[in-house]
């Protein structure tokens, strides 16, 4: 995928010498293949995703699932070394 991306960018910047509305084209499928052809490399939602079925594909779940499994994995920790302050915390959610 990469490489045809790349090939049909040069193509566009070659035309381009004779009309320069196809150095625009070159520059837009770039710039969608930096936002959407690319599986699990883009940055489009930095602020994380909202879940649901929109955007969500095999990546994108195992991201997630990945994600949720470290935070797991350091909350568990937490409480093995720290029993007091995780007693203390839950107390204080609590009430």
């Amino acid at each position: 995928m990469g490489t045809m991306v790349i090939s049909g960018t040069v193509v566009l910047v070659i035309l381009g010498f004779g009309n320069h509305t196809w150095w625009l084209v070159a520059v837009a499928l770039l710039f969608v293949y930096m936002q959407y052809g690319r599986g699990g490399t883009s940055a489009s939602s930095p602020g994380g995703s909202s879940g649901g079925a929109s955007g969500a594909g095999p990546g994108n779940y195992r991201a997630y699932r990945d994600r949720r499994d470290k935070q797991a994995r350091w909350d568990r920790r937490y409480r093995r070394e720290r029993p007091l302050e995780s007693r203390r915390q839950s107390r204080e959610r609590k009430g």
